[in-house]
């Protein structure tokens, strides 16, 4: 339970987060001041939203990318938290709800909402958001896209075979 002065802090340094310069640099010392867990060579892009009330509870773990207006909510009755594992990437848009883990070198795409949890070095997509691809290859800002996508391996569906 948050308490007025923290409370105020956290939205405070909250809007300031949203809009700074910095996506590796001034927002992530934001976020960290707030209370997020955050490793390094983190990305968070310009306004993301990471859980106002209980900042605590999420982790981003190094090298992990939080995308362009991306909103990740950690807290609710369980108070489990979010946990985003190292390389793992939350598209432009994306939202996270409590209690998932989105696994190592996982893809959220944009627009997706996460409300189970994420194997490692899967994609996926949606609303809720469904696993449609396993990944060979990290996503990385110094990969080209066109070079991710070629080692995307197709997860089928009962469903694609009829």
């Amino acid at each position: 339970m948050e308490n007025l002065f923290t409370g105020s802090k956290n939205r405070f340094l909250q809007a300031l987060a949203r809009s700074a310069p910095g996506a590796t640099t001034l927002r992530v010392w934001l976020h960290r001041w707030r209370g997020v867990h955050i490793g390094k060579n983190v990305w968070i892009g310009y306004d993301a939203i990471i859980e106002t009330s209980s900042p605590q509870l999420v982790t981003l773990e190094d090298g992990a990318s939080v995308g362009i207006r991306a909103t990740i909510i950690a807290h609710f009755r369980e108070l489990n938290g979010v946990h985003i594992e190292a390389g793992a990437v939350i598209g432009a848009g994306a939202m996270i709800l409590p209690n998932v883990t989105v696994g190592r070198g996982a893809v959220v795409t944009a627009g997706s909402v996460v409300t189970h949890s994420v194997e490692a070095m899967t994609l996926v997509q949606g609303n809720p958001a469904k696993a449609v691809a396993r990944i060979g290859v990290p996503m990385t800002l110094d990969l080209p896209i066109k070079e991710f996508s070629k080692h995307l391996k197709p997860i089928r569906t009962q469903r694609d075979s009829s």
